[in-house]
């Protein structure tokens, strides 16, 4: 890794944690991507058509912060017209799915970066050092119809929930 490669950094109980790549920056188009569904079949960006979409990125579901998340953005989506939220971790497909079966979650699509880790480069969250290298930053990314970035949010310390009302204010406004 060279210096150019770390762009950007977050905190893990307020140690700096180095992240790869450049992370979207609104008014850009969201890189492409394809990620892996509950199905074990290749799921891409393109696949959600006009929707709006919410990307919350995330560690792994197997932690309280990112559990939480996943429940919010659940309970938000479900109000949302012409909306898909996104979780996306480092989790399998099969945890993720026993995850949100066993809590009633129904309002968000699961994907994993198990076969799609270059997901993590290109937008940015990839932990480049410490404890959870290799793994991803938390962060939201909302993206309006045509995948043109609206809002971002690289949560500070990643032990931290992100700011759902900010999001919501972007989807509100798009």
């Amino acid at each position: 890794m060279t210096e150019d490669d770390k762009k950007q950094s977050t905190t893990l109980g307020g140690s700096p944690v180095q992240l790869y790549g450049d992370f979207p920056k609104v008014g850009q188009t969201a890189p492409a991507f394809s990620l892996v569904g509950k199905d074990l079949k290749d799921v891409t960006l393109e696949r959600f058509g006009d929707k709006r979409k919410v990307l919350n990125i995330v560690p792994s579901l197997d932690t309280p912060t990112c559990q939480a998340s996943e429940r919010r953005f659940n309970q938000l989506a479900g109000g949302l017209d012409n909306t898909v939220v996104i979780t996306i971790s480092a989790d399998l497909p099969f945890a993720m799915t026993r995850f949100c079966a066993s809590e009633g979650l129904d309002n968000v699509i699961n994907l994993s970066v198990m076969r799609g880790r270059e997901f993590m480069r290109n937008y940015g969250v990839k932990i480049a050092d410490g404890a959870l290298a290799g793994v991803m930053a938390r962060a939201v990314i909302v993206l309006d119809s045509k995948n043109v970035v609206r809002y971002t949010e690289l949560v500070s310390e990643i032990k931290n929930e992100p700011n759902y009302d900010a999001a919501l204010a972007a989807l509100q406004a798009i």
